[in-house]
């Protein structure tokens, strides 16, 4: 099993208003495959949902660093669209494109 860090990004529209949609809710966290990603992401935003229905405190980062934080009240989240890619690092010097020798 080979861990790597995953980003999943899923899509969000408005509850109250359907037509506002694209914005997006990222998670990061470890995973050996997108989909074991995916499942991930899912199970902490439920956990984290539950607890803040619940009127408790919501879970911070998992042991496998994972977590779910930020809940924004009146957006549904699109499970079905969402993607899980290998995370890159947005201010490591193998992302930046702009960098001369």
């Amino acid at each position: 099993m080979h861990l790597r860090i995953y980003e999943v990004d899923v899509p969000i529209h408005d509850t109250t208003d359907p037509d506002r949609r694209g914005r997006l809710h990222v998670f990061t966290g470890v995973a050996d495959s997108p989909a074991a990603a995916l499942r991930r992401a899912h199970e902490v935003y439920d956990a984290a949902l539950a607890a803040h229905t619940a009127g408790l405190e919501i879970p911070g980062k998992q042991p496998d660093s994972w977590g779910a934080r930020g809940l924004r009240p009146g957006c549904q989240m699109e499970w079905p669209a969402a993607k899980a890619d290998l995370w890159l690092n947005p201010v490591s010097w193998t992302t930046r494109s702009d960098f001369a020798l």
